[in-house]
Parts: structure tokens; sequence; C-alpha cells
């Protein structure tokens, strides 16, 4: 009996571990993002900045756990073997629900995800129960505490709106004040600015992030919320002060000051106080088994007897070896997760100033708000004053500098952003603590960084409707966060329930597949997105650089247009559905390799030496011959999926003997192009050109032996129309192929005589 619970302690154990990294992966976006995206220090400093401040916050906190424990639903109601069975449902859900997230790269709020999955676990044992003995349902309810609930939903709301639409209004007045040369503006206003910023994160520290750390006097936080204006009288004398001495006789820039101490600031707070959503289960947990067990020494009581009325209690500190152990994973998790960076990618790109590749497509909804908002803008346009309207204008006028430069690590916003990020971020929280609102970290952050990009233009007519169509999914995956939550930890309870141990292995088990899977699936996407991303703003200057790169992404291309190809014919032969539904799956990989070159034109183009500007025109001219290439191949595989899923005949056998003549030739002539261009020997572009130029001869006599074949013999007019779409689109996949070698020659000799 005993051995039961020391094995679902044991998963929970390293189920909280795996929650440490895959909490700390997506919660590292609270205090990171600001940092990162202006680029204010080195990513070492950055890192070890935040890591200083997660250590203290982990090691100091009070390791208080009300929520786990009494917070959504009373564990007076429920026996040891239900209350461990939630606990464990809770944890294996928050580890493969954040997972998900951090693989989709969305951030999303902690708290709400362990939130609701205590209360949808809680809610089918306390359904259950009540199933079993045949009592009223509506005694569930006194199982659950809904006002935490309703709380969460409120939160959520007021984070989304009031964090963006501060944060938009403080920017907005910042960068009147400032404008985007602000240098020399900081010279003479920097310490004012500066005690402003570094009295309001000093507050943040001593309200949100010492509040929860057990060697701050209690005498001292009494004293702090007591006599709020004269801590922040003497704070701001103090940080102005400061402010003035680090610029004047240190020569640092106080920006960028500002933005390191929010950093440590909010990576402080933030494992202080949230520690509870990674460990508070498995603590809760223990800590109900050592109730049981100790009345069980007693009297012998057993667990599905033992009322978990002990868990009411204070919760005890948790020990100082636990916090260590727990800040050591979330420190290492920050230096070493690709998953958290690709969650702190989200939000850099979509309050990046300059230009890019977008992540998100954009939905009809949101291309709906854009319209309205222009609409709106115009309209105020017209109402303000010629006048003043220039004026404004010459504020946000964006210098060519850091955004627009060649350099691959410039920033994807300015100093005074992050800055201005991180302040009324600390500020709303600080605020939201002191009035008991339940604000999240995570969507106070997020929004306030979405609500000064829009005061910065960085949402222009190029870029708004990819903005708010990412701004959209994020919100959209947090209210998803907590209904998820809730179902999933619901679900998991039921299996558990019923399944007794063997369910907790295969439970357990799974989620340690489904993390592991992910992260192998995720490393393999950030391999291919490197790969990817060509033309990159720092390694493409002259036209020798320029024909190697252009040579090697068609090389890359035409081999997978070559398998393609192939594959195709070989599958329409076998009439085999599935591999063709695969072979659509590769070709959609091949379109976007071409469509990620296409991406970047404009920087290419920008990089290029003056010399070398001509190049780009014949980079806009390959492009297009990939793309046709691609789309010939596209329209094979369409054509072929089609015609097999519509359960049509098979071709003649004739006729797929003639395609696989013909795939073989091609195949030579991919593989003798292919050559070329991985080993630039483009002095032999002329004999394939001469050697290869019977296969249009030959594709045309194949589509004269069908005509033939229709006047004599009995044919099928969807074979008929299948098969002649595959010869027309072979043939324009040849005569792509040739067009790209004659360019590709014109190229080649044009850049000899500049080098």
């Amino acid at each position: 009996m005993e051995s039961v619970y020391i094995l679902i302690l044991t998963v929970l154990v390293g189920m909280s571990i795996a929650g440490l990294i895959v909490g700390v992966s997506n919660d590292a976006v609270n205090f990171l993002t600001s940092a990162f995206g202006s680029k204010a220090a080195s990513l070492k400093t950055i890192f070890t900045v935040a890591s200083v401040g997660v250590m203290i916050g982990a090691v100091f906190s009070t390791g208080m756990m009300e929520i786990p424990r009494n917070g959504i639903f009373n564990p007076g109601m429920f026996y040891l073997n239900e209350v461990m069975l939630i606990f464990l449902a809770v944890i294996l859900a928050n580890v493969i629900l954040l997972d998900f997230f951090n693989t989709l790269g969305l951030p999303t709020s902690t708290s709400v995800s362990i939130v609701f999955e205590l209360l949808g676990a809680a809610a089918f044992i306390a359904f259950i129960k009540n199933y079993q003995t045949g009592v009223n349902y509506d005694m569930v309810m006194e199982y659950l505490n809904t006002s935490k609930v309703f709380q969460i939903i409120i939160g959520i709301l007021l984070s989304v709106v009031i964090a963006f639409a501060l944060g938009a209004a403080i920017q907005y007045i910042s960068r009147l004040i400032f404008t985007f040369r602000y240098k020399k503006k900081i010279k003479s206003v920097g310490a004012i600015f500066g005690g402003i910023s570094l009295t309001s994160l000093t507050y943040f520290i001593l309200i949100n992030g010492l509040s929860g750390l057990s060697f701050v006097p209690e005498e001292f936080k009494i004293y702090v919320a007591e006599n709020v204006l004269i801590v922040l009288f003497i704070l701001l004398v103090f940080w102005t002060g400061v402010s003035q001495a680090i610029m004047s006789f240190l020569k640092k820039d106080i920006l960028k000051v500002i933005i390191l101490v929010g950093t440590f600031a909010l990576a402080l707070a933030y494992a202080g106080n949230d520690m509870v959503n990674f460990i508070g289960v498995p603590l809760a947990a223990k800590d109900a088994f050592d109730l049981w067990r100790a009345e069980y020494l007693i009297s012998g009581v057993a667990p599905t007897e033992f009322l978990v009325e002990g868990l009411n209690e204070e919760a005890p500190g948790a020990s100082v070896i636990y916090l260590a152990l727990a800040g050591a994973v979330m420190v290492i998790t920050l230096w070493f997760s690709k998953k958290a960076r690709t969650v702190i990618e989200t939000g850099v790109n979509l309050s990046r100033q300059g230009d890019g590749v977008e992540k998100f497509e954009p939905n009809n909804f949101a291309r709906i708000i854009v319209r309205y908002a222009i609409v709106l803008i115009d309209a105020v346009n017209v109402i303000l004053p010629k006048r003043m309207r220039v004026k404004i204008g010459q504020k946000f006028e964006t210098p060519d500098p850091i955004y627009s430069d060649k350099r691959i690590d410039a920033p994807a916003f300015d100093t005074l952003r992050a800055s201005v990020n991180l302040v009324v971020a600390a500020i709303l929280i600080s605020i939201g603590t002191s009035m008991k609102l339940p604000l999240s970290t995570t969507y106070v952050t997020f929004m306030v960084a979405m609500g000064s990009s829009l005061s910065d233009r960085a949402w222009d007519r190029e870029s708004a409707v990819y903005r708010v169509t990412g701004v959209l999914n994020v919100i959209g995956g947090w209210f998803a966060t907590a209904f998820i939550a809730f179902f999933v930890a619901a679900l998991f309870a039921a299996i558990l329930w019923f399944g007794g141990v063997v369910a907790i292995v295969i439970l357990s088990a799974a989620a340690i597949f489904l993390v592991v899977r992910s992260t192998i699936l995720h490393s393999k996407e950030m391999k291919e997105k490197e790969r990817k991303e060509r033309f990159n703003q720092q390694d493409i200057y002259t036209i020798n650089e320029i024909t190697i790169e252009i040579s090697d992404n068609i090389s890359k291309v035409l081999k997978g247009v070559n398998k393609r190809y192939g594959k195709v014919v070989d599958h329409l032969g076998y009439h085999d559905l599935a591999k063709l539904k695969k072979d659509r799956k590769k070709i959609k990989k091949i379109e976007e390799r071409v469509e990620s070159l296409n991406d970047n034109v404009f920087n290419l183009i920008k990089s290029m030496e003056e010399d070398s500007i001509e190049a780009s025109k014949f980079y806009i001219l390959f492009l297009d011959y990939l793309e046709n290439m691609v789309s010939s191949i596209e329209e094979i595989t369409e054509a072929s999926y089609d015609h097999v899923n519509n359960n049509h005949k098979n071709l003649k056998f004739n006729q797929i003997r003639d395609l696989k003549a013909l795939g073989r030739e091609m195949t030579l002539l991919f593989e003798d192009t292919i050559e070329i261009f991985d080993s630039h020997s483009f002095h032999n572009i002329n004999k394939i050109i001469k050697e290869k130029s019977y296969l249009l001869e030959d594709v045309s006599a194949l589509i004269q032996k069908q005509i033939k074949r229709i006047r004599t013999t009995k044919s099928s007019r969807k074979n008929t129309k299948l098969y002649f779409g595959l010869l027309l689109d072979t043939k324009d996949l040849i005569k792509s192929n040739m067009d790209l070698l004659r360019l590709f020659q014109d190229f080649y000799e044009e850049a000899k005589q500049k080098l």
C-alpha cells in the first residue's frame, strides 16, 4: 500500500524537475525579452544577471505552497488516495501542456495552467465521489474554490487591456520627449529618467521580489507597505543621484543599466513568487503523505479513510536544499534551453522595429482590426492641424541606424523602449500586487511590450496584420491554456482513477516520451530554420560570395525536386495514396525553402557592395525559375494525388513505362545540374545544355504517342487528362531547368569579368 504512494511521490519529483525545465523555458520571456531585443549587453551578461536574480529568488523564497495545498480545492473533503491522484494528474498535465506551448514558441502563464489543472483534476475526483456515493451533484462545488477561477479570468482581462494601453501610452509620451535620436536628450534629463525608472524597479523588488523572500524581516515589509510615499521619495532622490554619477563619472549608458536592473528585478520576483508553480505540487503531496503516515503509525488508518485536513493549515517553509536544487535547475535551463529562446523570439519578433520575416500568417480578424485602425488613424489625422502632424511625425522618424544596418546582431528595438517595457511592467505588477489584483507577470510583460511597439510605429502598414495576428494567437493561447489545462488534468485524473498503478506507469512514460520527442523535433526544426536563413545581413557582400550562395541554394532545391519527381512517378504507378500524401508534404518543405529565399531579396539588395548591385537582378530571375520548377513538381504531385484519391483507374502499363523512362532521363539531367552547382564547375553548363536538349523532343514525342492511342485504342478520359498534364508539367520543369542553366552561364561570365 505504502509503496504505491512512494511510487507516486517519485514520479511527482521527476515530473517536477521536468516541470521546472518546461516552465522556466516559457516564463523566461517575462524577464529576458527586453534585454534580448535591445542587445543591451552581451548574452553572457544578460544570462548572468538573470541567473543571479533567479538564484536569489529561489534560494531565499519562503516556499509557501498555499495554492496547491488548499487554494483551489478543499483538502479536508478528500482522502489521501484521492489527493495523490489529483496531484499526479496535475503535474503530468502541466509538463505536457507547457512543453506544447514551448514547442509552438508561445508564451503562456504557468500560474494559470497550474490553477486550472488543479481545478480540473479536483472537479473530476469530486464528481466521481458524488456519483459513487449517490450524493447530489450540487455538492461538487463545495469541494472547489471557484472564486479563485473568476479572479484568474479577471486577471487575464485586466492584464491584456491595462498593460497594452499603459505600455502604449507611456512609450508614446517617452518617444515624443526623447525621439529616436535620444542620445543628446539622455545627457540632459537622463538622471531624472534613470531616477524614476530605478525607483520603480526598486519598489517592484521591495513589493514583489522581497515579499517572497524568507530573510527579509516582516517589520520591514510592513513599513514599506504603510509608508509608500516616503519610501518612493527617498528612492527617487537616491537613484537620481546615482544615475547622474553613473553617466558623469563612469560614462555608462543609463538606459542599459536600467535594463539590466529590470532584468534582475523581474527574474528575482519570478523565482521568489512563481516557484510554487513547479515544486508546490510535489511538496504538497509529500506533506499529505507525511500527515497520513504519522496518523497511520498511531491508529493504522488506511489511505482511503484518511481525510487530508492538515493541508488546510499554513504550509511550512520549503527546505533550503529543495529551493537551491530548484534554483539550479532553473538557471541551467536559462542557459541551455533552446525552447526558451524560441519563446523569447516570439516576443522579440512581434515587437521588432525593423523589417524581417514574419512568424505568423495573417487571419481575417487581424485584417479587419488593421483596416479599421487605419480608418481611425486617417480620421485623427484629418482632425489634427497639419503643423502638429508634421511635428509629431518628426519625433517618430527612425534613423537608418540600428534596425536596418548590415549587422547581423542589430537590435530589434532600442534601449529606450526596452527600459520603458521593464519599468511599466514593474509598476503595473507592483500596483496589482498591492491592490491584490491577480495580474499575471507573463501577460503584463508581453502586453506592455506589444503596446510600446505599437506606439513606436513598429507595426506599420507592411507588418501590422502579421503582428496583430501574432498577438491574437498568443492571447487566444492564454485562454486556451485555462480550458485545455482543466480538461487534460480531468482526463488524466479519470485515467489514473480507473487505471491504478498501470495507468500511473503508462501516463508517466507517455509524458516523458512526448517531452523527449518534442525536444528532438524542436531541435530538428531549429537546425532547419538555421539552414533556411540565407542571405543574412552580414555574410554577403561580394559577387563571389553571392555566386557561391546562390549555387548552393539552387543545388538544395534541385535535389528536392529530383527526389520528388522520381518518387511521385513510382507511387502513382503503384496507386499508393499514403505515399503520395507524404510527397505533398515534402513538396511543401521545398516551397518553404524557396519562399525563405524570396523573403531575403530585400536584405540581399541592401547588403551588396555598390559594384555588385547588378547581381540582384540575376538573383530575382533565379528565384523565378526555381519557383516555376517547384510549381511544376507541385502540379505533378497534386494531380497524381487527386487522381488516386478519387479512385480513378490506374494509368496503363505503357503510360507508366514511358513516364518511368522519362523519369530516369530527368534524374540524369538533375544530377548533372546539381553536380555543376555543388562543385561550382560552371564551365560545363554549355555541355549539359547541348547533351540534354533532346528531352523536350522526347516529351513532345510522348504527347504525340498518346494522341495516337486515343484515336486507335480505348482510352480513359481521366487517365488521358492526368497523363497529358504530367507530360506538360514535365516539359515546363525541363524548360525551367535549361533556362536556369543559361541564366547562370550569363551570370557566371559577368561575375568572372568583375573578379
